[in-house]
């Protein structure tokens, strides 16, 4: 059943739009994201976040089958070193953004750390007038956290900046790994090292006092994300330019708080909405001018490769290069080649 899910991912974009797979991902992201917000009331958020590590890893680590082990083996020390490099800036942007869930609301967490991903998308334009957007999505965190209430959780927005900075870091490094492993490949061992990077924190509590509740419950949860918002991503990629894909993933801060509404009740007030709409304006802003051709050129090999298949005669080129505000890039390395919110 694994081996058929990838061909029949990458039929899908025939009969299903590629930006309503992106949307379908992103919701389905932040769902995973509010619901694991619900699990800190039974385990620590850093447990919450090894087991859902864990269970993806083991997941991609299924899909990639032999093929995966074929691929580290002839993998170079650089290629490995860089996987172990990302899976423990992945690892840390998932368990701060779960430490920062649970202490401050969902859409103000996610907006936070969509920081990390501006300063890149800026920093690639070299123009300073780009700042603006910058300094608009700050105003507009500002807006979210409301200092001047005096209800401010410092810990919390640390949480938030520390998973920023990791974002900023996990998109440098998926752009290195993506060049030397395919999607399913790069995930899978980046989504191990991870599992293996926050086992000091969160296994010890999970091995203590066993749940097999929790255990399923973040089963359920792993596969909400990364597993299906990323596969989807894999396939809608290959049909959407630079300029759509970067405004649709502008839109996740808003889609964030809109997930933590409907599933935990998270009610914004209206200085936050409007907070929210100028993070959203500034990430539009920020990757405006992109490329109109498509985000990912398809190369069939990598997903051959990751099925099992013999490699064709013939290759096809190298895959376009990866826009600097692409904060999942290995969700699509199959082609990009290449992980929202609630990231724990």
């Amino acid at each position: 059943m694994i081996r058929s899910l990838t061909p029949s991912l990458r039929r899908a974009p025939d009969r299903v739009p590629a930006p309503v797979m992106l949307l379908i991902g992103m919701f389905t992201l932040h769902t995973g994201s509010a619901l694991a917000v619900t699990a800190f009331a039974h385990a620590s958020p850093a447990t919450v976040t090894w087991l859902r590590l864990t269970w993806a890893a083991l997941l991609l680590l299924a899909l990639g089958g032999p093929s995966l082990w074929r691929a580290v083996r002839a993998a170079s020390r650089r290629e490995l070193g860089a996987v172990v490099i990302l899976g423990t800036a992945s690892a840390g942007m998932m368990l701060f953004y779960s430490e920062a869930t649970a202490r401050i609301e969902l859409g103000t967490a996610t907006s936070i750390e969509f920081l990390g991903t501006l300063v890149v998308a800026v920093a690639a334009m070299r123009r300073r007038r780009e700042l603006v957007w910058i300094v608009a999505a700050v105003v507009g965190v500002v807006c979210l956290t409301r200092p001047w209430l005096g209800e401010l959780d410092l810990v919390g927005v640390g949480f938030a900046l520390a998973g920023a900075v990791c974002v900023v870091a996990y998109i440098v490094l998926t752009q290195r790994v993506g060049a030397g492993f395919s999607a399913v490949h790069g995930l899978a061992l980046t989504m191990t090292v991870g599992a293996l990077v926050s086992a000091p924190l969160g296994a010890p509590a999970a091995f203590a006092a066993p749940d097999p509740d929790l255990i399923l419950f973040t089963l359920g949860i792993a596969l909400l994300f990364p597993m299906v918002p990323f596969l989807l991503e894999m396939v809608a990629l290959q049909r959407m330019s630079r300029t759509a894909y970067s405004t649709f993933s502008s839109m996740e801060p808003g889609a964030s708080l809109i997930m933590g509404l409907v599933v935990i009740g998270q009610s914004p007030a209206l200085v936050q909405v409007a907070g929210m709409a100028l993070v959203v304006v500034a990430g539009v802003g920020a990757t405006r001018g992109d490329s109109a051709r498509p985000v990912v050129q398809e190369d069939p090999e990598p997903a051959r490769r990751a099925l099992g298949e013999p490699d064709a005669a013939a290759r096809e080129p190298e895959p376009a290069p990866v826009p600097a505000g692409d904060r999942r890039p290995l969700a699509t390395a199959s082609a990009r080649s290449g992980a929202s919110s609630a990231a724990p």
